[in-house]
C-alpha cells in the first residue's frame, strides 16, 4: 500500500477524512471544555473558601 491508496481509502475518502477530522475537532473541544470548567470551579471553589474562612 503505498501513500496515494491510503489517503484516497479505496475511494471512501470524502466519508472517511471529514469523519476523522469531526471526531478529532470533538475530542478536542471536550478537552478543552474541561480544561475551562475545571480552571472555573478551582477559581470559585478558592473564592468560596476566601470568604468562609474566618
Amino acid at each position: 500500500m503505498n501513500f496515494h491508496e491510503f489517503y484516497t481509502m479505496g475511494g471512501y475518502a470524502p466519508y472517511v477524512w471529514p469523519s476523522f477530522g469531526l471526531a478529532a475537532l470533538t475530542f478536542i473541544s471536550q478537552w478543552l471544555l474541561t480544561v475551562h470548567k475545571k480552571r472555573r470551579t478551582l477559581e470559585r471553589l478558592k473564592t468560596f473558601w476566601d470568604r468562609h474562612e474566618s
